[in-house]
C-alpha cells in the first residue's frame, strides 16, 4: 500500500467480514477519510436502498467515536444516503485500517427523509451487552447520537470537518 491508499477491515465477531483496498483522502490523527468503490460483489439490495458496482463510498473514521459515517453516491456522482456502521473507535496501523462492526446501523437518505434504525435484533443477538456491557452502552449511545444527528441537522457539518 502506498501513502495515499489503505486497506479497509471490517471485523464482526473476531473475524474478518471485509477488506478492501481505498484511497486515503485525508487523516488529521483523529479523523481519517477513504473513499472506495463498492466492495462486496454484485448488488445489495436493502429495500431502503441499493448499493452496486459503480457506487463509490467515502469513509470517515474516528480513533475516538464508536461510529462510522459512509457516504453514498452512485456511479454518477448522485448522493444515495450516509450509511452509518456503530463500531468500535477505529484502529489504524500501517496503512490498515480496522474497526470492529457492534451490528448496530443507521441509514439516512439523501433527501433526509428516511431514518432507519437497523439490525438492532443482530445487536442483541450478539450477546455483547453480557459480554462487554460498557461496550454495548456506547454502542447504543452511538446509534441514539447518528439518529438525533440525522434528524436535526443531517452529517455534511460532521463530515466537512
Amino acid at each position: 500500500m502506498s501513502a495515499s491508499s489503505v486497506e479497509v477491515a471490517l471485523v464482526k465477531a473476531g473475524r474478518t467480514k471485509i477488506r478492501y483496498p481505498a484511497a486515503l483522502v485525508s487523516d488529521d490523527g483523529t479523523h481519517l477519510v477513504v473513499r472506495a468503490p463498492w466492495a462486496a460483489p454484485g448488488v445489495r439490495d436493502f429495500g431502503f436502498v441499493r448499493f452496486e458496482p459503480g457506487d463509490v463510498f467515502t469513509e470517515h473514521y474516528w480513533r475516538d467515536r464508536w461510529y462510522a459515517v459512509k457516504e453514498v453516491r452512485s456511479g454518477n456522482g448522485t448522493l444515495k444516503g450516509w450509511y452509518c456502521d456503530v463500531t468500535r473507535p477505529a484502529v489504524v496501523l500501517e496503512g490498515r485500517v480496522e474497526v470492529e462492526d457492534l451490528d448496530l446501523d443507521l441509514w439516512m437518505s439523501a433527501d433526509g427523509s428516511t431514518v432507519l434504525r437497523l439490525d438492532e435484533d443482530e445487536f442483541e443477538e450478539s450477546g455483547l451487552a453480557d459480554r462487554d456491557p460498557e461496550a454495548a452502552a456506547e454502542a447504543l449511545q452511538a446509534l441514539d447520537a447518528l439518529e438525533l444527528r440525522a434528524h436535526s441537522q443531517g452529517f455534511a457539518e460532521l463530515l466537512s470537518g
